[in-house]
């Protein structure tokens, strides 16, 4: 089921007149009189997108008079019908009139996205009519669909007006406190002085760990001058952990403002603080340090931190931070024995899988003799990890390499059933394409009384995709509002549902065929959002529709000319646009990077210059076609000079030229797996292997044929 932009009017020209001639003269007159009511539907909906209009243009009496009839006319909406009518009604100042009208939106089956929405507007309009009690018993109703933190700041303002100032000021700490970085707050705050003064000492003070979060969330979020005033001032008021917690982070929000040698003095001044603080003062030391380029000092902190505090997770995080800057150097024999202070020291915390992970295919790489036992010591003792697949893909090579293509076959279709759209899982359907007839009984049992001893997460491998009845009546109302021409009700009724209820993945669906017209980006993260596991769905248990909205295929021509000219796989260009910019044409990456392939500025302008292309522009770069014909240009040039090599080709397009070609010459790699598995930038080597999948998925998706013909079809 997907979204179809058809009528109900231009349903009934299509099909009444051959129905009508074909039929019997019975039937005739049902189908007659049931075009009939459909057309009555369809004016009832044409009334709606008339008063809706009159709303937005403030016609409030026409508004009223097109929508007043609508909630008994139109059933199916009549909740929608109620709020805009409600609306139209406040904006009247016909107070008394709007929570009678409300009753509707809360008596909607199914349940009204406008719940929340009618809540505020039903307290806002008993305000109005000095009935702030039946303004906070409505509130408190409906507390658990508010939005936060409009409905506490509601809330707060319903108490004050109720004559409750505790109450109001409880609520109103709610906000200022839980929501520091929000409009809400600034007003909260306000009020909160007019509250300590009307209450004097009846004023219900604030817990100093709740006044400590506020500016913590504040230091989290960067507002370092802001979180800086505030630890200032909140200190003296702190006792034990607390104010311990609190003084390093002050340290922290220097550190974080570039004030780097401030943050040392003054963290280096810090004595006597608990543990955990202590620790992770430590830690902040370190980062000044390494940020200082003071190799003595950053060495001291990680042996303080050793000595100090060996159990502390900020020891854990240091170690990772330390291992990862000499894996940048490739510095192996000083990094994996850092990672291996981790997993051995941290078990059980997450971070140590890819700790592990990175000590375990080290030995594979060194085709050390241990490295088969450490590839199933991975699984053994990270079963979750991210790395599963390839210690199953590298287990399968190693069984490959002891002539046990039973053993191999059994690792590989492993991974092709549980991680069907990983890069491994593409790679093992190659491997198995490959192998020899698999004749070894012993090395099948082995592989296969391994991986059952393997305590593996479950996954979710089957959604059903058929509607059941509350989807569809969602799904029928979307339609409804859209056929009124209220395409953003639309998508608040389908988000509403993929939210709530128990189908998001048929609900994705219909938005993203709501939205995705023009926009691939929106279909596509709309799939991402709402159906979030979906690349663990087998691919042929999916609808074909629902892999082309999550793997969209715009500007296929171009896409297709373009990757052609330059020698490359259409499907792989399409990989890389989805990754780099989910096809939207006007993308700015945070680094000033620009359209389909995210091409830079000055990158541009080169590249228009080879290509004759004139005039040149950095506006050009939004166009699809100029930013295609670059882009494939670039990738192809970068290829050229990485030898061939597709995939370093991919890691130079992410993390730049001299780095791809100096992490070629990091191991004798017998394929690119192995490379891959080598770069040392996580972000560099998910998007090489997210690319590479993504280009599989295309191919499944859209055949085997050019991209423009598969498509078209």
């Amino acid at each position: 089921m997907y979204w179809r932009k058809t009528t109900v009017h231009s349903w009934g020209r299509s099909i009444r007149g051959r129905l009508l001639r074909s039929l019997p003269f019975a039937a005739c007159v049902g189908l007659v009189l049931g075009y009939l009511s459909l057309t009555a539907a369809t004016d009832t909906v044409v009334d709606l997108k008339a008063g809706v209009a009159a709303l937005d243009a403030k016609r409030y009496p026409n508004a009223i008079a097109s929508l007043s009839p609508l909630p008994k006319r139109l059933p199916e909406l009549a909740d929608y019908a109620a709020w805009f009518l409600a609306t139209a009604q406040s904006e009247s100042k016909d107070y008394p009139a709007v929570p009678k009208t409300l009753e509707l939106v809360w008596n909607q089956n199914p349940p009204s996205p406008l719940a929340a929405r009618a809540a505020l507007l039903a307290s806002a309009a008993y305000l109005q009519t000095a009935s702030p009690a039946n303004a906070v018993e409505v509130l408190r109703k409906h507390y658990t669909s508010l939005s936060q933190p409009e409905g506490d700041l509601a809330l707060a303002q319903a108490f004050e007006a109720a004559s409750d100032l505790v109450s109001a000021a409880v609520y109103y700490q709610h906000v200022y406190f839980g929501f520091p970085l929000s409009m809400e707050a600034v007003q909260a705050e306000a009020a909160i002085d007019k509250l300590k003064a009307a209450l004097g000492p009846k004023y219900p003070p604030s817990m100093a760990n709740v006044m400590l979060g506020r500016a913590l969330k504040q230091v989290d979020s960067g507002y370092t001058f802001r979180a800086r005033k505030e630890l200032e001032a909140l200190i003296p008021q702190l006792g034990g952990a607390d104010r311990d917690l609190a003084r390093v982070r002050l340290g922290v929000a220097m550190y974080n403002a570039r004030d780097t040698v401030g943050a040392r003095r003054y963290l280096m001044s810090l004595q006597n603080l608990t543990p955990n603080a202590d620790a992770e003062r430590i830690y902040f030391l370190y980062q000044c340090a390494r940020r200082l380029k003071n190799e003595e000092e950053s060495n001291a902190a990680l042996q303080k931190m050793a000595q100090a505090h060996p159990d502390s997770t900020w020891r854990l995080q240091m170690l990772i931070a330390v291992a990862d800057r000499l894996q940048f150097d490739n510095q192996t024999d000083k990094y994996e024995a850092l990672y291996r202070s981790c997993y051995e020291g941290f078990p059980k915390d997450a971070r140590s899988a890819p700790c592990h992970w990175k000590v375990a295919f080290g030995h594979y790489l060194r085709r050390d003799a241990s490295a088969g036992e450490m590839l199933r010591a991975h699984l053994t003792l990270f079963p979750g990890s991210e790395a599963a697949s390839a210690a199953m893909y590298f287990l399968g090579r190693l069984a490959e390499g002891s002539k046990d293509a039973s053993g191999a076959k059994v690792f590989y279709e492993e991974i092709a059933r549980e991680y069907p759209n990983q890069y491994y899982a593409v790679i093992a359907r190659d491997r198995l394409a490959a192998l020899p007839a698999a004749t070894d009984p012993k090395g099948k049992a082995a592989a296969e009384t391994f991986l059952k001893s393997i305590n593996f997460p479950q996954r979710s491998r089957k959604w059903n995709f058929d509607a059941s009845a509350v989807t569809k009546a969602r799904v029928a109302r979307a339609r409804l509002l859209a056929s009124a021409g209220l395409d953003s009700w639309a998508e608040v009724e389908l988000r509403y549902g993929a939210e709530k209820e128990d189908q998001p993945q048929v609900i994705a669906m219909e938005l993203a065929s709501l939205l995705g017209k023009g926009q691939p980006q929106q279909a596509l993260r709309s799939i991402k959002r709402y159906a979030a596991g979906y690349l663990n769905l087998p691919f042929d248990s999916a609808p074909r529709d629902f892999w082309r909205f999550a793997f969209p295929l715009p500007f296929r021509a171009d896409v297709d000319r373009f990757a052609k000219a330059n020698s490359l796989d259409p499907f792989l260009v399409a990989a890389l646009i989805r990754q780099e910019s989910e096809f939207d044409a006007r993308a700015v990456s945070r680094t000033s990077a620009r359209g389909l392939t995210q091409i830079m500025p000055d990158t541009g302008k080169e590249l228009s210059r080879r290509l004759h292309l004139a005039p040149y522009s950095t506006l050009r770069l939004f166009e699809p076609q100029v930013n295609l014909q670059l882009g494939t240009y670039y990738l192809k040039m970068v290829t050229t000079q990485l030898g061939g090599h597709e995939e370093a080709a991919l890691a130079a397009y992410n993390a730049g030229m001299s780095r791809a070609k100096l992490w070629l010459t990091w191991g004798d790699f017998r394929e690119p797996a192995e490379f891959i598995e080598t770069i040392p930038f996580a972000e560099t080597r998910s998007y090489v292997q997210i690319v590479l999948r993504n280009a599989d998925l295309y191919r499944r998706t859209y055949g085997t044929s050019t991209l423009a013909m598969a498509a078209d079809r």
